[in-house]
């Protein structure tokens, strides 16, 4: 008789991790807009995370391989409502970025693409294996499949979510078997396309961003501003912090987007170097129990999509966190399941829905 999958194989550890992390967000958020016209956006990001638990427990019942099936279509969905952004998205702060819906609902397609690249990149690399290593048109194939939404989203323009594509391939091109020779000449390759890319493609803000991480002072009411705030916030925080809602930095509004970009600067500097180290633990064994489970899933395909999703955390909360403490550019990429935002929080708990599913999967006879 087969056996169904059941919640008893859900992996309520990982979750409580969640959960926890996921509380310190909106106290935080709450603390960072106290004084601020977003006072209520604590609320809001209560409300996406109940709405992402149900779409975490919706998901994990359905299997992960009617998901790997659907992949392609997804994919051409995902691009076509990329394009329609380009089309008819809303414009705010000079990008087109999100569908406006009705009811007032701001859809960024940009982050569902993310999820859907996973599956799909998941699904390309597991057809290749048992080949003896991937050819160059299979390379070429998959940069194809992560590139085209690449360039749409920095058509927006959006660098810091185009960027999060990036890990997806590179996780796929290692686990699905690349060559050290081969993966030598795409690194030495990438390193010569820096240079048309920076003169082509990248547009004057989004080279400033790049550069003022680098000497902050040298321009500190304006490229350097958010990193210097966010340096002095960070160490104002010392050890212990200054207590929640107690921030200057924070509260006297010199920290810039203290609820999304620079939350983790706001954090540190009201809980302090433990309260930061005490996250940064949260995420490590959120990290490690997400890895174990992708060691232990069914098939090759449930490995690459749960080391698709670590892949996608760890950048961004590498990313986030750099640059935060000033070893990264601005980039506007949020930290996972600290940020506010509802895009963001319903990637990560669909994504976590289904590593639920292949966890659960292993169960079922």
């Amino acid at each position: 008789m087969r056996k169904l999958i059941s919640f008893r194989d859900f992996d309520w550890v990982l979750l409580g991790f969640v959960l926890l992390l996921s509380v310190v967000s909106v106290l935080e958020i709450y603390s960072a807009t106290l004084h601020t016209k977003f006072v209520h956006f604590d609320q809001k990001q209560m409300f996406w995370l109940l709405g992402g638990l149900v779409c975490m427990f919706i998901l994990s019942f359905i299997n992960y391989h009617l998901l790997l099936d659907i992949a392609l279509w997804a994919y051409g969905f995902c691009i076509l409502a990329l394009v329609a952004v380009l089309a008819v998205g809303q414009k705010v702060l000079g990008g087109r970025r999100w569908i406006r819906l009705p009811g007032g609902i701001h859809f960024q397609p940009s982050e569902w693409v993310k999820l859907v690249l996973i599956i799909a990149v998941a699904r390309y690399f597991s057809h290749l294996a048992g080949r003896g290593g991937l050819t160059w048109s299979d390379i070429f194939k998959s940069m194809a499949m992560v590139g085209l939404p690449m360039l749409l989203v920095l058509k927006q323009p959006d660098l810091g979510t185009a960027l999060t594509y990036a890990p997806i391939l590179l996780c796929g091109l290692f686990l699905g078997g690349i060559s050290i020779r081969k993966a030598v000449i795409l690194v030495l390759a990438a390193g010569i396309a820096i240079i048309p890319i920076w003169h082509k493609v990248l547009k004057p803000y989004q080279k400033q961003r790049i550069t003022s991480f680098l000497q902050p002072d040298t321009d500190p009411r304006g490229s350097g501003y958010q990193i210097r705030q966010s340096l002095i916030a960070v160490g104002d925080g010392g050890i212990w912090g200054r207590g929640a809602t107690k921030g200057t930095q924070t509260q006297g509004d010199f920290l810039p987007i203290p609820y999304t970009d620079f939350i983790f600067a706001a954090y540190s500097e009201e809980h302090g170097f433990v309260g930061a180290a005490l996250v940064l633990l949260l995420y490590f064994l959120i990290l490690m129990r997400l890895i174990q489970n992708a060691q232990s899933a069914a098939d090759l395909p449930g490995t690459l999509i749960v080391m698709g999703v670590v892949a996608v955390l760890i950048f961004q909360i590498a990313v986030n966190v750099g640059m935060v403490i000033g070893l990264m550019p601005v980039t506007g990429i949020p930290l996972p399941l600290m940020s506010y935002g509802g895009s963001s929080v319903l990637f990560t708990f669909l994504a976590l829905g289904i590593v639920m599913n292949i966890r659960m999967s292993r169960f079922v006879n």
